[in-house]
């Protein structure tokens, strides 16, 4: 299998700078442009994170100091890699890039030669660490993100939905009377159980802001940003009807002749009151109630926000 195209962000506020960097580097990468700071930011915050920045300093209204300031300080975007390239040349402008989190610097007039060898050195190391990352958080036997990325990513969800005030929703799922399937199917039945259910989950996003990851034994999670309570409902009833449909055989189980599971489903708009692990909480009694009321099926509330009291 042939490896994915890198993507890399161009940011400038000069259309010939663009076009020669673009030029350079469509050979070997897809590329993104913005005109200025702002544009930057909004590039990124709506659509599939870049590999690489290719980063002006002199812009109006938002240089590139301050762009990268941003992005180092928000969670999602710290780990992209940020090339300066500027005119100024000045040790102490390199220095106050460098201390800001950029990994190189580059002066204009730029030589092809290097920037092109300088972007490669640096995609093939954010690979590298892309993979090592991949190893340290996604499950063993399923292959989907782990316990792990999971802690990460609602963490981060839920202080960007807190400066956003933007809804945040959280899914538990349990299959039904695994052990039973396990105790009678054995153990290399039940793993093969868990990868059939793991992919057929992950098959069901189409967000790349959303995650579903294995919570532990045979539970999974799913964390649904700028998800509201009625498409958190719907999502979670699209995930249930896609775990019948694999019809796989479970004999031993009360809800039916094949595997199925119950879910769990919470809202909320983060608040300054409340902590992620309340919504996991929630999620949980949720999760319990389904399986309560005969499992295979969808147990849905709301995480009220809380009121600090006066002291």
């Amino acid at each position: 299998m042939m490896d994915k195209r890198g993507t890399i962000l161009i940011v400038d506020d000069e259309r010939f700078n663009i076009t020669v960097l673009k030029d350079l580097l469509d050979p070997e990468y897809d590329t993104m442009v913005a005109k200025n700071g702002r544009q930057a930011l909004e590039r990124i915050a709506s659509a599939e994170l870049p590999d690489l920045i290719l980063l002006d300093i002199m812009m109006p209204e938002m240089d590139g100091y301050a762009v990268c300031e941003h992005l180092k300080k928000d969670p999602r975007t710290a780990d992209i890699p940020v090339i300066f390239i500027t005119a100024l040349n000045q040790v102490g402008d390199e220095s106050k890039g460098l201390q800001l989190g950029a990994i190189d610097y580059i002066t204009k007039p730029i030589s092809p030669d290097l920037v092109l060898l300088r972007v490669r050195n640096h995609m093939q190391f954010k690979k590298m660490s892309d993979r090592f990352r991949d190893m340290a958080t996604l499950d063993g036997l399923t292959g989907i993100p782990n316990r792990r990325r999971f802690d990460q990513f609602l963490t981060q969800e839920w202080h960007r939905s807190l400066r956003a005030k933007s809804p945040l929703s959280l899914i538990l799922m349990d299959i039904d009377f695994f052990k039973p399937y396990n105790d009678n199917y054995g153990h290399s039945a039940g793993d093969d159980c868990l990868r059939t259910v793991a992919q057929a989950l992950a098959t069901c996003l189409t967000r790349a802001t959303d995650l579903v990851a294995r919570y532990g034994g045979e539970e999974f999670v799913c964390v649904l940003p700028e998800t509201d309570s009625a498409g958190a409902v719907q999502f979670g009833e699209k995930i249930r009807h896609a775990i019948s449909r694999l019809q796989i055989p479970h004999a031993y189980s009360k809800t039916g002749p094949h595997v199925t599971i119950s879910l769990g489903v919470t809202t909320s708009i983060p608040s300054q009151a409340a902590k992620p692990e309340e919504l996991i909480c929630v999620a949980d009694q949720n999760l319990y109630r389904a399986k309560d009321e005969g499992r295979n099926r969808l147990a849905f509330s709301i995480l009220q926000a809380v009121t600090p009291q006066p002291s």
